[in-house]
């Protein structure tokens, strides 16, 4: 996954002139995950741009070069080094387009590595895609696969308004696939159903669906037919592919690894609940992060905490039978 990052980036900055990247360390270190390798040998050092540790000057930034008829992308480090931008993002970035009367954009995107799975403790695992998915005039994207992690940053780069990206950090080497040798764009918005199925619909997001796939692999073997369906994008979400896939099977699984309440999931929920009610044949379920303030630094207490493939397939074996 992380390659085809890498290689959207590449290809834009090839592409458009008005590209470029600024962030902490992705200059001749390339990232801390080497997202940016090779970026600032090839471009210089005015198109891949070191910045001080200092997330609200890095949006801040961006914002303006984008005001200004450039196409910024923002990298933080870390989804959980975001805090200090959230004002530019969420008061100024969302609301430009708003507040001019749609005379100005901010063709933005803010990148940043997220979730649990690689011992990084309480400030370098959050899942915090909730905060920003309330938020009227962000798109919020989270790819699974390296095709859609290629296809949907360059759809982001070209958009006129602000896209946050987060990416599954455990996934950038974990997670590999092909990448088409054409342009690959993928399109922000619909989500894609990646397994067929007619028991359960299952719907995840970036390693967590991952892991479904894994898991309705697991419980195919005892009958079960789960359809996985990859949300991809969480802002707008795709209502229709939502509730097709549950008029279908009748039955909704909702996992990701962010807290159990008020996390995307509850979304997902309302929305069926509101759109597909008579549809159920169950109670919608999540399982999601549990209620506590972070993903732990010991191994067994984050395996505790994080969904994996078995939690999901046991998940989905209750649900089945209910």
């Amino acid at each position: 996954m992380v390659e085809a990052i890498r290689l959207a980036m590449d290809e834009e900055l090839a592409r458009d002139e008005r590209v470029f990247i600024v962030g902490e360390d992705v200059g001749p270190r390339g990232g801390v995950f080497r997202a940016t390798q090779g970026l600032f040998a090839k471009y210089g050092e005015k198109r891949v741009i070191d910045s001080p540790l200092a997330e609200l000057s890095i949006v801040g930034v961006g914002i303006g070069a984008a005001l200004y008829g450039l196409r910024p992308i923002c990298e933080i480090q870390f989804a959980d080094f975001i805090h200090p931008a959230f004002n530019q993002i969420v008061s100024e970035a969302a609301k430009m387009c708003y507040r001019s009367g749609g005379e100005w954009t901010v063709p933005l995107v803010i990148r940043a590595p997220y979730g649990g799975g690689i011992g990084g403790g309480l400030y370098h695992s959050q899942s915090l895609e909730a905060f920003f998915a309330h938020v009227p005039g962000l798109k919020v994207v989270i790819p699974s696969t390296p095709q859609d992690a290629r296809g949907l940053l360059k759809s982001a780069v070209r958009d006129p308004n602000p896209v946050l990206f987060f990416e599954p950090k455990k996934g950038y080497r974990l997670i590999r696939g092909p990448v088409t040798e054409d342009e690959g764009l993928v399109p922000i918005g619909p989500a894609q159903v990646t397994r067929e199925g007619s028991d359960l619909s299952l719907f995840a997001y970036g390693m967590m669906h991952h892991y479904a796939l894994q898991a309705a692999e697991i419980v195919s073997g005892e009958g079960i037919r789960a359809e996985v369906v990859d949300l991809r994008t969480l802002y707008p979400p795709d209502r229709a592919t939502i509730v097709t896939s549950v008029r279908k099977t009748g039955k909704a699984l909702i996992v990701h690894e962010d807290n159990l309440t008020g996390g995307y999931g509850a979304e997902i929920a309302a929305i069926l609940a509101d759109e597909a009610f008579t549809d159920l044949d169950a109670p919608v379920r999540r399982l999601c992060g549990p209620d506590i303030p972070a993903v732990p630094f010991s191994h067994p207490l984050q395996d505790w905490f994080m969904p994996n493939p078995n939690k999901i397939a046991q998940a989905m074996r209750e649900l089945a039978a209910y």
